[in-house]
């Protein structure tokens, strides 16, 4: 499972990079408040991806068509997207703390 959680780069360097921040232009926001909105919804959506993925771990899948390899990248790739789509449509709320820190980090370090 792919991860793209900012470990050993800044803030700044990872929000130019996302891939998520390349979403269509929202009205009234500036281009560094779009690319901190969609890094702090693909951080909830990792968050989300582990959590939903913990809770189909124990389940098992014996039967004529169950279990295997298939099973388990689907299981995987099914998880994910449930992921994306909950932080897309307003999540749990992480995204919305995440991104209220990055705007006050990012105006603790202009002063």
């Amino acid at each position: 499972m792919q991860t793209n959680l900012p470990v050993a780069i800044g803030v700044k360097q990872y929000l130019n990079t996302t891939e998520a921040a390349k979403s269509p232009n929202q009205p009234g926001k500036s281009t560094y408040e779009q690319k901190a909105r969609a890094a702090a919804e693909e951080f909830e959506a990792t968050f989300l991806t582990t959590y939903i993925g913990q809770m189909f771990s124990g389940l098992k899948t014996d039967g004529p068509f169950g279990g295997g390899y298939g099973e388990k990248v689907y299981r995987d790739m099914m998880t994910e997207q449930y992921a994306k789509h909950t932080a897309a449509s307003g999540g749990i709320g992480i995204a919305d703390q995440v991104y209220t820190e990055i705007l006050r980090m990012q105006e603790a370090n202009n002063q």
